[in-house]
């Protein structure tokens, strides 16, 4: 049995779902397409940003001969969702966030498998293994290595899984025979496009990741207005393009217990967060993929959702925010969530309250905010005389 065949087999018994194999080639057809989206600003800043790295891997791993492209199989239903409590409003963390961090899960998987590799192969075999923050474009490797094929979403889509997959690559100087390419499967079906509520999807697989609703959920800074009621209860991530893909119709995959998702932390409770300890976050929430960006985003995506309910119960925590929260942005938003969920209600202790917060305010844009929670609940009056 040839190496090949023997790292296939071991990769199906220690639970990698999809292996492929291609060569170490330049990937010459990202280059314009990266150098676009940096020029047109589609770009999100997280990536690696070196161009030239993520197209030849000559650049990064000496002698470099093959890559291996694995996937992991990820579920899409919660088999365990929290009982529905009247009067408690829960927000969601999307998929990919479910269960153990993924980056984790997938190179303990590459390390092992490595691991493998270098004993039946010698001491010569040299690896670099890589995960989403890596130097190569994650999805551009698995569909040249035959376990995919880019969607119009951009995501890599797999025959058995769909694209509820995660993916991870090695580059080796080990010779592999390259995997057979799967064709483009999307053909004249539209529907990521069409579902995207922010029209980041370019229609090639290309993406505007500055308005990726996934994107904007792990910003630190304000939420743009355009975005703050599209992101619905959603406190990270978007699956919305994934949803409605009709590869993922009925694909609900259970292979691995620790990307099992717990309910308390994917579909949490979210006036707590808003108050949230550091160390209560990192308890409830740290073993997330989501949390990468510490516990900001979070919050300001749970005002956000509590404004997108109009949870009245949530306002007393929401003024407290306004009132002995350090942080401006939280503030600025929370007193904009204020505003919202009073809706058509004219409320002057609480423009009174807004007012006091107002005038100790420094920072510009929470300047704006406060001052624009006023008058929205001001121009409420008007609309109560004239009902009157």
């Amino acid at each position: 049995m040839n190496l090949q065949q023997l790292v296939i087999d071991k990769a199906s018994e220690i639970g990698i779902d999809k292996i492929g194999f291609t060569s170490a080639d330049p990937f010459e057809e990202l280059k314009p397409r990266l150098e676009a989206q940096r020029a047109n600003n589609h770009h999100s800043g997280f990536e690696h940003q070196n161009i030239e790295e993520r197209v030849y891997p000559e650049l990064i791993f000496e002698n470099p001969k093959s890559i291996i492209s694995i996937a992991l199989a990820y579920p899409s239903v919660m088999r365990n969702k929290p009982k529905k409590e009247r009067g408690v409003r829960r927000g969601e963390f999307a998929r990919a966030s479910w269960g153990g961090d993924y980056h984790f899960i997938l190179r303990d998987k590459m390390n092992e498998l490595i691991a493998y590799i270098q004993e039946v192969a010698g001491p010569e075999a040299m690896f670099k293994p890589m995960v989403d923050t890596g130097e190569l474009v994650d999805v551009a490797v698995a569909e040249r290595a035959g376990l995919g094929f880019i969607g119009r979403n951009g995501l890599l889509i797999t025959e058995e899984y769909g694209s509820y997959v995660y993916l991870g690559e090695i580059i080796t100087n080990l010779d592999f025979e390259q995997s057979e390419t799967v064709p483009f499967g999307c053909g004249d079906c539209m529907r990521c496009i069409d579902g995207c509520p922010t029209n980041a999807l370019l229609g090639d697989g290309r993406i505007n990741a500055k308005v990726c609703l996934s994107y904007q959920t792990q910003t630190k800074d304000y939420l743009e207005d355009k975005f703050r009621r599209k992101i619905g209860h959603v406190i990270y991530g978007c699956d919305i393009c994934q949803m409605v893909c009709p590869y993922n119709i009925g694909i609900d995959n259970h292979f691995h217990e620790r990307m099992e998702p717990e309910p308390e932390s994917v579909n949490p409770v979210l006036e707590p967060i808003l108050t949230i300890s550091n160390r209560e976050f990192k308890d409830q929430f740290g073993h997330l993929a989501g949390s990468w960006r510490g516990k900001k985003p979070i919050q300001r995506n749970a005002i956000i959702a509590l404004a997108n309910y109009r949870d009245r119960s949530s306002l007393p925590t929401l003024l407290q925010l306004i009132e002995q929260d350090p942080r401006p942005m939280i503030r600025g938003t929370a007193a904009w969530a204020v505003s919202k969920v009073l809706k058509r209600e004219y409320n002057p202790e609480i423009i009174n309250f807004l007012e006091q917060a107002f005038h100790k305010e420094d920072d510009e844009r929470t300047i704006f905010e406060m001052n624009r929670a006023i008058n929205t609940i001001k121009e409420n009056e008007q609309r109560v005389n004239r009902k009157s």
